[in-house]
């Protein structure tokens, strides 16, 4: 099994804004702190928006903010909605030409295995990722701290 980049910055994204709290954030730091395309992470912060994971405020005092509290972004639900192809194998897809489909027991396996997973992820939240590393996790990703 192999998410996907898009999911992989998807979650990224969110850990970041999570570690952030609540300071807005930009496309153009987060690229920076990950060191990927900033046009790239628009497409991802797009969907997330879509989805109401985060809320995109323009504008020059705009910016990014989680629009849920990461202790409700259960980590399955987050992976369903942007992995948009899991077929793991030929037989989960419809135009599937495998000739041993009718007598085979991969696609029954994988997909015990596949909810098995999903399972697993259902059982964790963003606010999970975080735990008690978010100080450690806002100083790798550089982001200041604010004191109270």
């Amino acid at each position: 099994m192999h998410l996907t980049r898009f999911t992989d910055y998807s979650i990224r994204v969110l850990i970041y804004l999570a570690a952030k709290g609540e300071e807005r954030s930009t496309i153009n730091e987060i690229a920076s702190t990950f060191n990927i395309s900033r046009n790239h992470l628009m497409k991802v912060v797009q969907e997330l928006s879509q989805k109401n994971y985060v809320t995109a405020i323009r504008g020059k005092h705009g910016g990014l903010l989680l629009t849920r509290d990461p202790a409700s972004i259960r980590l399955g639900g987050l992976v369903r909605e942007m992995e948009h192809d899991m077929s793991l194998v030929e037989c989960f897809h419809e135009d599937n030409a495998c000739i041993i489909t009718p007598a085979c027991r991969l696609q029954p396996i994988l997909n015990d295995a596949l909810s098995a997973f999903f399972t697993a992820l259902d059982r964790y939240t963003l606010a999970d990722l975080l735990g008690n590393q978010q100080p450690q996790l806002a100083k790798l990703m550089r982001i200041p701290t604010v004191s109270a």
